[in-house]
């Protein structure tokens, strides 16, 4: 290890017992002017198949951190040694949307497989698979950096997650997030009930994919107990893969500006380089989101029947995805696909029971977007209080925050 990496590998974990009250963004549009755009998904679709790419580099995303190599099981994320931490992004952001992920996360006591949507303002949708744990994986949701409670956590029922490869899925709009695993709803989110929205997640967000070790022994007491004890690195490596990953964009657009430092999503400007559009200025209903009368739940019902129920019962998101992405003639036809990648988008139905068909152009394409991200009204559901955990830890986007933080300070010095 060259002494650059042991320094910043040093500081990162030098700080850690303090992250869990620390939150991180280049530039966050809520607490400074002068934020540059964020880069959009023009498109409704983009898919990666890892497991046809080799090599280390993978189109439409890059590498914030140690090295993420394709194979034919799928992209490979290892801990190999203390500070070890690799992460991808997506090169660009979406506005509320589906995201599947195809997933057989590593094994090994504190160790963290993460899917994570998150926003510059630091709103963060999260899976989070522990190595030590094969019955359950966790969801949990972060609104504006606000980490002055950890009560968010649930913990929904998976089958051997290290050792089988499962589907795990974000279905977000407006008015709802969906947690879905193997196309089957886990749990749900209503808006009003993220601190009656303020909390809940509604700005432009990437994809960040990426394994640490939240049981690293510098770590504070509290993140070691979350991540299920101490991690023994003479047992490595410990090894994520990463199958494919297909994103569905409810917004398509070129790039998404901050109106203003409210945070919301209806001060959200969608815009290509001849037009933009304000998410909230182009939507019928009241703007809060949509249903306010539903609880964060956990329900075994069917993604299908959700989606099927969905068209006409959350009328609030889908029409103000549609209908902002079509004025700003953000959308376009078809799909992107990185190379070697597979996307067969005229006749794919995601995982989660959202169609990502592109049927058309303009804002044809992009209404049967936003109308499959409907949310359901009302579910078969029972409340997911059982399942609630304290997670004293940190989140996996404020963790990768922070390990950017330190390097980019290592450089300067």
């Amino acid at each position: 290890m060259s002494p650059y990496s042991k320094f910043a590998a040093f500081a990162v974990a030098a700080l850690l017992p303090f992250a869990s009250a620390q939150t991180y963004s280049d530039c966050n549009p809520i607490e400074k002017s002068g934020c540059p755009a964020d880069a959009g998904l023009n498109t409704t679709t983009f898919s990666t198949d890892f497991t046809t790419i080799s090599g280390t580099s993978f189109p439409g995303w890059h590498t914030t951190a140690g090295t993420v190599t394709g194979s034919q099981n799928g992209a490979q994320f290892t801990i190999n040694k203390r500070g070890d931490a690799p992460t991808i992004q997506t090169d660009f952001y979406i506005l509320f949307g589906q995201v599947d992920v195809k997933m057989k996360a590593a094994p090994g006591t504190g160790i963290v497989s993460s899917i994570v949507l998150e926003s510059d303002d630091l709103d963060e949708i999260d899976w989070e698979a522990l190595g030590g744990d094969n019955t359950q994986i966790q969801t949990d949701y972060f609104g504006k950096g606000d980490t002055s409670t950890y009560d968010r956590s649930t913990n929904a029922a998976v089958t051997t997650p290290q050792s089988v490869t499962h589907t795990y899925t974000v279905h977000w709009t407006a008015s709802s997030i969906e947690w879905l695993i193997d196309g089957k709803n886990v749990r749900t989110l209503q808006y009003a009930d993220a601190k009656g929205g303020s909390r809940f997640p509604q700005t432009p967000s990437r994809v960040k994919i990426g394994i640490w070790a939240g049981g690293d022994p510098s770590n504070a007491q509290g993140t070691i107990e979350w991540a299920g004890g101490e991690t023994d690195y003479t047992k490595a490596p410990f090894t994520m893969y990463i199958e494919s990953v297909d994103i569905t964009n409810f917004t398509p657009a070129s790039e998404y500006t901050y109106d203003g430092t409210s945070g919301s999503w209806q001060s959200i400007k969608a815009s290509n380089s001849t037009s933009s559009s304000a998410i909230g200025q182009t939507t019928s209903g009241d703007g809060s989101g949509g249903s306010k009368s539903s609880s964060d739940s956990t329900s075994s019902k069917s993604s299908s029947s959700s989606s099927s129920s969905s068209s006409s019962s959350s009328a609030a998101s889908s029409s103000s995805s549609s209908s902002s992405a079509s004025s700003s003639g953000a959308a376009s036809s078809g799909s992107a696909s990185s190379t070697g990648g597979s996307s067969d988008n005229s006749s794919k139905s995601a995982s989660g029971g959202a169609s990502s068909t592109a049927a058309g152009s303009g804002s044809g394409a992009t209404a049967q977007a936003a109308s499959s991200g409907a949310s359901p009204s009302s579910s078969a559901s029972t409340t997911d209080s059982a399942g609630m955990s304290v997670k004293p830890g940190i989140g996996f986007g404020s963790f990768m925050g922070l390990i950017g933080f330190f390097c980019a300070s290592v450089i300067l010095v």
